[in-house]
């Protein structure tokens, strides 16, 4: 029959388990059990050739309408050469933490998240999650270990943070993928620190030092022309470090003076080059290698940025400057020649307004500028005796 929810509530249990198949759906079907209990599933065979079952809900939980269409992506992943029983009993078997970090990093991070995102999971579990409960059973995880990791973490709160919300996204997995009881995630009711906003930028004497430095690094050939034509761009287009990393030639379009990214935080979009940029890009090789700032070899691109930013700051005495803050410091030069915030948020490529709204203080000195030229004016115009003359439209006459 045609599996809905009316035909599937009509099923009579029978003294024995039913199975009822989708007459449009091959695969796909519906088992009633002596109970009365209705659950859908999805039957398929592997690579190879073994019959599989998969439950994929029970009726009531999920629509009809719902598990046909969770029905369709599994027997999708199956015509793939994927088998989706043998993977859910894989995650199912997830002993330890450090166990089940391997399959959400396969599973998950590695097929859904971007290049950065990875990396900083990888960074978070490594460094601090895993070496302290790698070990302990993914079923057994408490609310007090989740504490007490936060609790050790608390010198760098932002990183305290980004752990705790690794760590209940793994165990939101981990009911979903049937390794923890539903509903029993350790993460919850444990309070993140508050995070101080950071509103570091270069003063204009801490731009003409790093501007010192970055000439020196390149007189003297200490760091690579990948990593100083990266710090320049970083600063002249505003751009996030993964952005300018990962740009190939084919994302630069010279004649209309934009960076076209297929892909980025935010998704595709245009970064605009102004001439300092594109003087920059003017002096590079665009034959020595695909990607516009290559690395060592002309096979990969650069890494290692921050190990060279490490140094070049510390020669222009800027210590506490992250990557991070020359796009704030891009931002701070678009206020202080009349960009208007709405503007420098599209430069920047935000797609939320709230996201720009983070960057309104470095407007604050914009508004007192103008603000005292608009009292200088009143109070010149109050010491003349009379209000100077305000050019008027001459009235059309009226007809």
């Amino acid at each position: 029959m045609n599996l809905t929810k009316r035909s599937v509530e009509a099923i009579s249990p029978g003294s024995s388990e039913i199975v009822v198949w989708d007459d449009e759906l091959p695969g796909f079907g519906v088992r009633v059990k002596p109970s009365g209990v209705r659950s859908y599933l999805v039957q398929y065979r592997n690579a190879a050739g073994r019959s599989r079952r998969l439950t994929l809900g029970r009726h009531g939980v999920i629509t009809a309408q719902q598990a046909r269409r969770h029905a369709r992506l599994q027997l999708a992943e199956v015509a793939r050469g994927e088998d989706p029983v043998a993977r859910r009993e894989e995650q199912r078997s997830a002993g330890t933490l450090a166990e089940f970090a391997k399959l959400y990093l396969t599973q998950h991070a590695i097929p859904k998240k971007k290049v950065s995102s990875i990396r900083s999971d990888r960074w978070l579990l490594d460094r601090h999650i895993l070496p302290r409960l790698g070990s302990v059973p993914i079923s057994a995880l408490t609310r007090q270990d989740v504490v007490a990791l936060h609790h050790a973490m608390r010198g760098t709160p932002h990183a305290a943070n980004r752990a705790r919300a690794l760590l209940s996204k793994m165990m939101n997995l981990a009911e979903k993928w049937g390794s923890r009881p539903d509903g029993s995630n350790p993460c919850r009711h444990v309070e993140p620190y508050p995070e101080p906003k950071r509103r570091r930028f270069l003063s204009g004497a801490e731009l003409a030092r790093l501007g010192a430095a970055l000439r020196d690094a390149e007189l003297r050939e200490t760091e690579l022309p990948s990593s100083i034509a990266a710090i320049r761009l970083l600063l002249f287009t505003g751009a996030r470090e993964g952005e300018v990393l990962g740009l190939r030639w084919e994302h630069v379009d010279f004649e209309r003076g934009m960076l076209q990214l297929p892909d980025s935080k935010t998704g595709a979009k245009e970064i605009p080059l102004n001439a300092p940029a594109l003087e920059v890009l003017g002096r590079l090789d665009s034959t020595r290698s695909p990607w516009v700032l290559p690395g060592k070899t002309s096979e990969a691109p650069l890494v290692g940025l921050p190990r060279a930013w490490r140094r070049i700051r510390k020669r222009a005495g800027i210590d506490d400057v992250r990557i991070h803050d020359l796009r704030r410091t891009a931002a701070s030069a678009g206020a202080s020649v009349g960009v208007t915030l709405e503007a420098v948020g599209q430069i920047l490529g935000h797609n939320q307004a709230a996201t720009t709204k983070r960057y309104a203080f470095l407007f604050e000195d914009a508004k007192r500028d103008g603000a005292e030229r608009i009292g200088s004016w009143l109070q010149a115009a109050l010491h003349a005796g009379a209000p100077p003359a305000i050019p008027l439209r001459r009235a059309l006459p009226m007809r």
